[in-house]
This record gives structure tokens, C-alpha cells and sequence, in this order.
């Protein structure tokens, strides 16, 4: 298993020769939710000026890179993620987490559109998630990661921060923003889900379910990391709305949703708290 330590090290390496600011959060944007933030912009690049490999297209994520400085820190924003159906494997998807974890930052915060697994459940519906399915089939903690990194069999106890959640709930009531919680499973995809699968998950105890976000919970977590995802609510999953799903659709919910997204996060990005040093590594 190829864990890209040497790509890790020169990245940092040029990192810190180009005197780039180093982070204290990084936040990573779901389909169709590159939202613009608050912040001065210190840095602006490419995902691909970045990695070690091919930033590869996908519709609704830009690969744009930001490094947005506030009162409290530095924020490394990616617009735009990478995803294990795009023939990436787990290493290779979580690698500007590690980047960003190994140059200091304490926090991710992630969005992405998935799929509502509830008939209570509206397109445009956003939630916090409050634990995880990993039915990607994938890890990106095996083989040997460098014991620096973090202990071989990470605790994920509480993997989705309930502090960072807690304070999320009382932005999102502040701002008039409705914000429910949920359990979200992560498939490798790029394929949607069956209606037979999605009652699977359902018994599971899943409320969502997309083709992201787990992969990078779980090599945070390995770092230290305290992790804050959002779940936008972009379609009912099959079977559960009686309509087909598509990407084009995903899209256009976030583009609708956008505005709320980007209210959210921008006020959660004012709060001290999401600055803190990590907890290992």
C-alpha cells in the first residue's frame, strides 16, 4: 500500500519554500457547494499545482485552492474534492488532508450533497453528521503509516466532533438556518444507489448517503484532527422519493443551497474554537 509519505514530505517542503502561511483548518467543498468565504486571500492556486498526481475533473468541483487568513488563523480552503470513484485510491483521496494535517491544522470541515435516506427528508434539507458508514470497501490507514502520524488503530469514538457540532446547531439557530443531524454512509460509487441498498442502509441506521467524506474522516481522525462535516441534502435516495437521481440534479439543489452553505460556514469560521492546535500526530 503506497501511502505517498516522500510526495507528503516534498509537498511540505515546497510548502513551506514558497513561505505559505500554515493552516489551521482546512475545509473541503462537496459537489456544486464551492461557496466563497470570508477571510483576506493570501494564497490562490490549483489543486493540481499542489499534488504529486493528476487532479482529475468531476462536475461541481472546481480544484481551486485558497489560503484565507482571519483574526484567529489560516484556512486552507479546497474547492472541490477528490473521490476513490475517480480511480483514486484511499491515500491518493485523503492526501491534501494529510497535507494540511501535517503542516498543523486541528480542524477539517467538510460539505458534500448526499442523498436523503428519510421520507421526512426534502432536497435542500442540510445536516450535520453526526457519525459514519464506511461502505467504501476502502482505508486509507492500511500498510504502515509512519508512527508520527498517529497510533496504528485510531479511536473513532466520536470521529464527528459533538463540541464542533454542538456549536454548529447554535450558529445555524442564530442564523435562522434549519440544521438537522445524521448518520451518513460512504460508498465508493460512482454509481447511485439500488433501492435494495438503500433499505440496507436504512436498517444500518444510516440517514445519508454519498460517494465521499469517510475516507478523510478516518485519516484526519489518525492526525488528531477534530472533524465538522455537512451533509446538503441534494435528492431522496432510490426508492425512497419514487424519482430517478441524476448529477445534474445534485448540482442544481446545491447551486440552490448555496446561499445558506456559504451563511453557515462563513459565521462558524468567526468562532476561536474551530483554530485549535491537533490532538496528535
Amino acid at each position: 500500500m503506497h501511502l505517498h509519505v516522500q510526495e507528503l514530505d516534498t509537498a511540505i517542503t515546497a510548502w513551506h519554500e514558497r513561505e505559505w502561511p500554515r493552516p489551521s483548518i482546512l475545509v473541503v467543498s462537496g459537489s456544486g457547494l464551492a461557496v466563497d468565504l470570508p477571510g483576506a486571500v493570501e494564497v490562490n492556486t490549483t489543486l493540481g499545482e499542489i499534488l504529486p498526481f493528476p487532479a482529475r475533473a468531476v462536475a461541481g468541483h472546481p480544484h481551486q485552492v485558497d489560503l484565507l487568513s482571519s483574526k484567529h488563523g489560516v484556512v486552507l480552503y479546497q474547492r472541490g474534492r477528490l473521490h476513490s470513484y475517480q480511480g483514486y485510491d484511499a491515500n491518493q483521496t485523503v492526501f491534501m488532508v494529510r497535507l494540511a494535517g501535517l503542516l498543523g491544522a486541528g480542524t477539517l470541515v467538510m460539505t458534500n450533497a448526499a442523498g436523503g435516506l428519510a421520507e421526512s427528508q426534502k432536497p435542500g434539507d442540510l445536516a450535520v453528521i453526526t457519525d459514519q458508514l464506511n461502505a467504501t470497501g476502502l482505508n486509507p490507514l492500511r500498510g504502515a503509516p509512519p508512527p508520527e502520524w498517529g497510533p496504528q488503530f485510531p479511536d473513532m469514538v466520536d470521529a464527528h466532533d459533538p463540541h464542533l457540532r454542538q456549536q454548529a446547531l447554535h450558529v445555524a439557530e442564530a442564523l435562522g438556518i434549519e440544521l438537522g443531524t445524521g448518520v451518513y454512509a460512504g460508498l465508493a460509487g460512482p454509481s447511485f444507489e439500488t433501492p435494495a441498498e438503500v433499505e440496507m442502509f436504512r436498517k444500518l441506521g444510516a440517514d445519508l448517503v454519498g460517494m465521499s467524506t469517510v475516507l478523510e474522516v478516518i485519516a484526519a481522525r489518525h492526525l488528531g484532527m477534530r472533524c465538522l462535516c455537512f451533509s446538503l441534502i441534494a435528492n431522496l435516495a432510490a426508492g425512497v422519493g419514487g424519482q430517478s437521481v441524476d448529477h445534474e440534479e445534485v448540482l442544481e439543489v446545491s447551486r440552490a443551497a448555496s446561499t445558506q452553505v456559504a451563511q453557515l460556514l462563513s459565521s462558524l469560521l468567526e468562532k476561536e474554537e474551530l483554530y485549535a492546535e491537533r490532538l496528535a500526530g
